[in-house]
């Protein structure tokens, strides 16, 4: 008579030591960190889109603009000698050039208003000014000119321009005015100054006044640009008045402002800048060098613009308060935190607990957890960071709460690994906002995590040694 024998198979699975279960899920741990840097790129790729978006919103409009000027130019005629070679001899001949004598004026002052706006196009938007630099200007020669190669014989006063710098001219408007001795010029396109790359606009001027005295120019120059206003200052002293109703500026640039009052309504910034402090004269036979906008970031310790020689500005920024692509990019980067923590817990219910569970359910917990940055930058876009940050987190939660019922037999199980995704979504947006500490935090979370399941597991055989001497 043959004995029927029902088999259970899941007792006869050889049982995985507490050891290579960890290193198991090390592995799994892993091969999540694959998709979660394709998160990184996928952020990057969606920044470059939307900074081409907001490049086309103000191809029309103007670019972030750098003032310079005013400036006279005055023509002097200089001798060259140079030495050629002329039937097997060497000759040496002296010709008569015309060259350009750069003043600057020995005081100026710029006061000027940001009126802003944001121009969207589907999901993006930048933020867009237009402005009125109202200004006076005074010139004078200084009496030891010879020290600088020139002598006033050699100026052709008749023939001055005086010159003011803008690096976007397709910004500037049609009511610009300058009067200079009480008498107003007419303005010519081009022939800017070397800080905005030439570009600009100049106006014819008697310079004979500057023989004898000095010649003092009032303007009031409007044009249109967008994020950002620099300011290439070129004087004995610049004084500028900045103002506007954005609450959110950022002051960049070589120099910072002397005084300034940010509030809700707006802002307002003063800048007094010396030559002493430019290091450089009034006088100059050659052009400057071309200033470019400068973020505070440029400035910071290790940027850019950190410990290079480069030419003197002041720069207001019109910053958006929350750069969401910063911002998910850094919360992408703790993105090891949450699947390292949630990847534990389930560890600790598979080696304590009793609950086998499976490499590819750590695989399909891991991709949802990545998910969640995905979800993050899409509504990000649409909706703010804040809200997109509330609304990826419950979705991740609430699905990973009711997958973790099934695999783990238990809904209040699957209730401590949802509260504990919600405590580090929770910790993770606090490290976000508190950038300054976010390291200190962050490290003090990761040591009492660790020192939890050191505590936890202080007893357990990784080695699975004793259960098979038992047996």
């Amino acid at each position: 008579m043959t004995e029927n024998t029902t088999y259970d198979a899941d007792q006869y699975k050889p049982e995985r030591s507490p050891g290579r279960k960890f290193l198991m899920v090390l592995l799994m741990g892993f091969l999540i960190t694959i998709p979660l840097f394709t998160v990184w790129l996928l952020n990057y790729d969606r920044q470059s889109q939307s900074e081409t978006a907001q490049q086309s919103i103000v191809s029309g409009w103007g670019g972030k603009q750098v003032f310079a000027g005013p400036q006279i130019v005055l023509p002097y005629r200089a001798k060259i000698t140079e030495s050629v070679e002329e039937n097997g001899k060497t000759v040496t001949r002296t010709n008569i050039v015309t060259r350009e004598l750069f003043v600057a004026p020995e005081l100026v002052t710029l006061d000027s208003k940001l009126n802003t706006e944001t121009k969207k196009r589907a999901i993006y938007e930048v933020i867009v000014y237009d402005t009125a630099i109202a200004g006076s200007a005074v010139f004078k020669l200084p009496d030891d000119l010879e020290r600088y190669g020139v002598t006033r014989d050699q100026i052709d006063f008749g023939r001055a321009e005086l010159r003011f710098g803008l690096s976007d001219a397709r910004g500037l408007a049609g009511d610009n005015k300058v009067v200079v001795n009480g008498k107003n010029l007419e303005l010519q396109p081009g022939k800017g100054l070397g800080e905005t790359g030439n570009s600009g606009f100049f106006a014819f001027v008697d310079g004979s006044a500057l023989e004898a005295g000095a010649i003092e120019a009032e303007f009031n120059v409007r044009f249109k640009g967008h994020q950002s206003l620099t300011i290439a200052p070129n004087a004995g002293q610049t004084d500028w008045t900045v103002q506007s109703e954005w609450p959110h500026p950022s002051f960049a640039g070589s120099f910072l402002p002397e005084s300034r009052t940010v509030a809700a309504d707006g802002f307002k910034a003063k800048y007094v800048i010396t030559n002493l402090a430019l290091g450089t004269s009034l006088i100059a036979t050659d052009p400057g060098q071309q200033v470019q906008p400068m973020r505070a970031q440029d400035m910071s310790y290790g940027g850019p613009g950190y410990g290079n020689a480069v030419p003197a500005s002041a720069t207001v920024d019109l910053i958006q308060p929350v750069d969401l692509y910063g911002q998910v990019d850094r919360a992408a980067k703790y993105g090891f935190l949450i699947i390292g923590f949630t990847f534990v817990a389930f560890l600790l219910f598979d080696i304590i607990g009793g609950v086998r569970i499976s490499s590819v359910q750590y695989i399909l917990v891991g991709a949802a957890l990545v998910l969640f940055f995905v979800l993050l930058l899409a509504f990000a876009e649409i909706i703010g960071f804040a809200l997109a940050y509330v609304a990826a987190s419950l979705a991740t939660i609430g699905l990973i709460t009711a997958y973790s019922a099934s695999v783990l037999s238990s809904w209040r199980r699957a209730s401590i690994i949802g509260g504990l995704l919600a405590g580090l979504y929770g910790a993770i947006y606090i490290l976000l906002s508190l950038e300054a500490y976010s390291l200190l935090i962050g490290s003090l979370l990761i040591f009492a995590a660790l020192a939890g399941v050191m505590f936890v597991t202080r007893r357990l055989d990784w080695s699975g040694s004793l259960g098979r001497t038992n047996a």
